[in-house]
């Protein structure tokens, strides 16, 4: 089924070819109009063409107004202002294309035709260190926008590029073996919140201590030529810390594949090679530099990327290089997506530019950064606990559960309701972890924005709980009436209060947003359509009678209640949010 803006927009492009012979850019002629007054869309390029085609906007309007064919969709197109074309769609189109989503699985949406292999890399955490709520962004933020892309069909690998390779292992391998030489040999000798608080003690040791300093990197010239009992410990570390990993991602209902920096050691020489090959690479120092284009250092001078140190060590460029390559020519991508802070936005434009001056960036291959801002306290500052440490994701997480719980059973305590523990604890951990995705999401990811757990479980405002309460409020009337939704049939709609005109129109755009999001990264998009669609819903249940209306209203009304539920379910799936039956 194709989207009603792209067939507006297909219908508007024929028509300037008939009328002026011009080819439009597809997604360039039409707007949702900003106020109901102008009907549905709007379209503006009156106005642009006016200059090129030497005519009024108004009469250029008046052409393509007599050339549009889009009377099976929208009233008669209406001309306003200097030149502003309405369009306005009509009740028996919106009501056939409610009955065609109702009759969908996908609600309608089309799989793309164009399939590309994209990979989303994203989490990334760092070995023998817990993650923090400096994680917390890119993990969900990633999450989201693969999981948009899957449902679109494309062929996503969801890559988790953990930084498990490097000096810190020489330090704290060095350290365990003074400390607790058990943890070298034995698997789950320790915790991952003991093996975190050993690396800052041998961070600790590594900038203070000279001899230490040494040993360590001893240590990692061992591991990185092959040292068996060096390597034994270090399969260990990164075994501990995958368990602690895993918990987190299956208590957020994540899934990725890990390919940390330690994959693309055997590569990082050949890297090196061939951008000498290239005469790119210029030694400065000792080290094995590439200077960039267009960045300086304070005194004005070309800023170099360094790719092998002047002790014949690599660093992130390297491996970041050696990683573009290998998802070009062995995974075959089209599409790579970095999910990271913003502070490596220059990081990797450096990368970046080195591999397309190196001819290792194909022309139809498109690299992007998806850059996000800070988590912050409710001070303003970064998130952090009262004793000044980075908040542990797992503690954050744990958190939530807990204060979504004790909101619950206040509540039932209020409504003097009985319910299970197995119910209360099921619900409370599913809103608790929604509220902080969704939360996360709902924000524009290129701002930094402020952790409150009072306003992401509030039950009013744009919250998870909120949406879950739209959802609820559905299932409520199928036990309330007794209703199977999956066996209503296929039923004639019929839409005549304004709350349903507007519910309807609001339905039939969840396609329109999913591209939206899977163009521009930009989840929050996908969270105000929801919150929006809730706001919607309500407005239209309170004005709109259902079980109580006589046919064939009340079965086109249970099917508006029932398409709600659904688009509501699958945008927050996309979101990776999960939905309760009951609350």
């Amino acid at each position: 089924m194709k989207s009603t803006i792209a067939h507006l927009e297909n219908c508007l492009q024929e028509a300037l070819k008939a009328a002026f012979s011009i080819d439009a850019t597809p997604g360039s002629l039409l707007v949702p109009a900003s106020n109901p007054k102008f009907g549905d869309y709007q379209c503006n390029v009156a106005m642009a063409l006016s200059k090129q085609l030497k005519q009024s906007p108004r009469a250029i309007a008046e052409a393509l107004v007599q050339n549009l064919q889009v009377s099976d969709t929208c009233e008669p197109p209406e001309i306003a202002g200097p030149g502003f074309i309405n369009l306005t769609l009509k009740p028996a189109y919106l009501e056939t294309q409610l009955k065609q989503i109702q009759a969908s699985d996908r609600l309608g949406i089309e799989t793309v035709k164009s399939v590309q292999k994209v990979i989303v890399d994203f989490s990334g955490p760092n070995t023998a260190k817990e993650m923090h709520v400096g994680h917390l962004r890119s993990t969900i933020i990633g999450d989201c926008i693969a999981r948009v892309l899957e449902f679109q069909g494309h062929d996503v690998l969801r890559l988790n590029h953990i930084g498990d390779w490097g000096t810190q292992f020489g330090m704290l391998i060095t350290y365990l073996k003074e400390a607790y030489p058990e943890a070298l040999t034995t698997a789950n000798a320790l915790a991952l919140g003991d093996l975190t608080n050993f690396y800052k003690q041998a961070k600790q040791r590594f900038d203070e201590d000279p001899a230490f300093q040494e040993t360590a990197r001893l240590t990692v010239v061992q591991l990185q030529s092959g040292d068996k009992e060096t390597l034994k410990a270090w399969h260990l570390l990164c075994e501990q810390s995958r368990i602690a990993f895993s918990e987190i991602y299956d208590h957020l209902d994540i899934h990725l594949v890990e390919r940390g920096e330690s994959f693309y050691n055997p590569l990082l020489a050949d890297v090196v090679k061939d951008l000498d090959k290239s005469g790119l690479l210029v030694e400065d120092q000792g080290a094995q530099c590439v200077f960039l284009e267009g960045f300086t250092n304070k005194e004005g001078e070309p800023l170099p990327l360094i790719v092998q140190k002047s002790d014949g060590g690599y660093n992130y460029a390297t491996t970041d290089l050696a990683a573009i390559r290998y998802r070009i020519n062995q995974d075959h991508a089209d599409r790579i997506i970095y999910v990271t802070d913003a502070g490596q936005a220059n990081h990797f434009t450096q990368v970046w530019q080195v591999a397309r001056r190196a001819g290792w960036i194909p022309e139809t291959v498109q690299l992007e950064h998806v850059p996000f801002g800070f988590v912050q306290g409710e001070d303003g500052k970064k998130f952090k606990t009262r004793s000044g440490e980075t908040v542990r994701l797992k503690d954050l997480l744990d958190e939530a559960v807990s204060r979504a719980q004790a909101d619950l059973e206040k509540r039932l305590q209020e409504e003097e309701r009985t319910e299970s523990e197995a119910f209360i604890h099921e619900v409370a951990t599913i809103v608790g972890i929604d509220a902080v995705k969704y939360a996360d999401l709902s924000q524009n990811r290129t701002s930094n924005y402020i952790f409150s757990f009072d306003r992401m479980l509030a039950l009013q405002g744009n919250t998870a709980p909120y949406m879950l309460y739209a959802y609820v409020r559905v299932r409520g009337i199928s036990r309330k009436g007794q209703i199977d939704f999956d066996n209503l049939g296929s039923v004639d709609m019929v839409l005549k209060d304004e709350t349903e005109f507007a519910l309807a129109k609001h339905l039939l755009q969840l396609d329109e947003i999913i591209d939206e999001v899977s163009r521009d990264l930009l989840p929050n998009r996908l969270c105000q359509y929801l919150f929006e669609l809730s706001q919607k819903f309500n407005q239209f249940y309170d004005r709109c009678p259902v079980l109580q209306a006589e046919e064939p209203l009340r079965t086109s009304r249970l099917v508006m209640c029932d398409l709600t539920a659904r688009t509501l379910q699958l945008g927050l799936s996309l979101l990776g949010i999960k939905v309760v039956e009951r609350m």
